[in-house]
């Protein structure tokens, strides 16, 4: 042999085998599977019935985006548990009482169109959220605490004025009282913009036929234009974070007289207690609100504390679901506000435009100042250890426009 064919054989032994012809591959088509391909399908069948068995007991929990480059799975497979309905038995139990020790029963009657206890529980949880302190004047070293008085009392006036309702300015003094303690020395001169803002936005949520921007500017006697208003509500609303439902003291007084008067149960919705006792404890409020000492308090004990003293601590359990011992701090507080309060008892006043049953509800304005004024001079008197009167003058209250020289 030739070394030539002896390479040709090489090369070929080397070399794939020929592909089969066309005809061949019809008929390898058309001729019968062996027996093991057919065992081989019916356990890739089986395979796949498994598969989808573990699918179903499987969750895929997407922990990455869908394309990834690599070759990298983005999902995680993690197995279901299985849950099983335990029964559990309670019968051990049945001789115990379980309640919760730190909130209050509910005091409300049956109500048809709610659960009482939710309704109550609700309550609660805005009072607990919306938080005050009378701590916010640390913050502020240029304020002092006279001066959120007379910003007050200057507020009670300008809701007479325009025949604002209560539930107005107690939403303005709680935005008042909240916003100034999440800012840090405040200039005296920005007050003033402050309350009307914040009484600007009490009058939007609360108010059918809220004033005016321009009167809101109007009545600051051209201390505050209608462009600076504008922009410290938005400052205000952005640090109150848009919480602006709290539960004011006026309310909690509604609720627990109605509660106390309470008569007909379907309708619990209207007033039915008396308009003469309930201006003549919305008058203690507004004289209490305007002194700082008042944020020591939640508004729920200050309301209840008010009515106990034209009530009884009977009533205030029944109406509120607060215990003497739950009161008696705030209600020995009150004490010397009552006494001036009631040397000058207020009387009801018709309004126009505004229907009898509600004319309780319009905010009105007296000498609160003078009587907070009374009230300190008193305090001073009674201290320990006081040998003469502490009251050098009265709360001097800015001067009207006219007098301005």
């Amino acid at each position: 042999m030739s070394r030539r064919s002896s390479r040709l054989q090489a090369k070929q032994q080397l070399l794939p085998p020929p592909l089969p012809s066309q005809e061949e591959s019809t008929q390898a088509l058309q001729a019968p599977e062996p027996l093991q391909t057919k065992k081989r399908k019916t356990e890739d069948i089986k395979v796949e019935d498994e598969k989808l068995i573990k699918r179903h007991q499987y969750e895929i929990k997407s922990c990455w985006p869908p394309t990834i480059s690599g070759g990298i799975s983005p999902c995680i497979i993690i197995e279901t548990p299985h849950k099983e309905m335990v029964a559990t038995d309670f019968s051990r139990f049945k001789k115990y009482r379980f309640r919760n020790l730190f909130i209050n029963p509910s005091p409300l009657p049956d109500l048809s169109w709610g659960n009482s206890k939710d309704v109550w529980l609700n309550i609660l949880k805005k009072e607990n959220k919306y938080a005050h302190c009378k701590h916010f004047t640390s913050l502020h070293s240029n304020l002092q605490p006279q001066m959120r008085s007379i910003l007050l009392d200057w507020l009670l006036e300008v809701c007479e004025v325009y025949m604002l309702h209560r539930e107005t300015f107690y939403l303005a003094q709680d935005f008042f009282d909240r916003f100034m303690l999440t800012q840090k020395n405040i200039n005296k001169n920005m007050l003033q913009l402050i309350g009307i803002t914040s009484l600007f936005i009490a009058s939007k949520l609360e108010e059918i036929y809220a004033p005016k921007l321009q009167e809101f500017a109007y009545v600051t006697d051209g201390a505050c234009s209608e462009d600076d208003i504008i922009r410290m509500e938005l400052i205000v609303l952005k640090a109150l974070k848009w919480e602006l439902c709290p539960v004011t003291i006026i309310s909690w007084l509604n609720l627990y007289l109605q509660v106390d008067a309470l008569k007909d149960i379907p309708k619990v919705l209207l007033p039915q207690y008396s308009q003469e006792k309930f201006i003549q404890i919305a008058q203690l409020l507004d004289l209490c609100i305007l002194d700082v000492s008042s944020l020591d308090f939640q508004y729920r004990t200050l309301a209840a504390a008010a009515l106990c003293h034209y009530a009884s601590a009977e009533v205030v359990k029944k109406a509120s679901g607060l215990d003497w011992d739950s009161i008696s701090e705030c209600v020995e507080w009150m004490e010397p506000f009552v006494r001036v309060a009631r040397k000058a008892p207020v009387k009801l006043k018709s309004f126009k435009k505004i229907a009898m049953e509600d004319r309780h509800n319009i905010q009105t304005h007296t000498n609160y100042l003078d009587m907070l004024d009374e009230v300190n001079c008193g305090a001073t008197l009674t201290a320990p250890g006081q040998l003469s009167p502490g009251c050098i003058g009265g709360i001097i209250t800015p001067p009207k426009s006219t007098e301005k020289k």
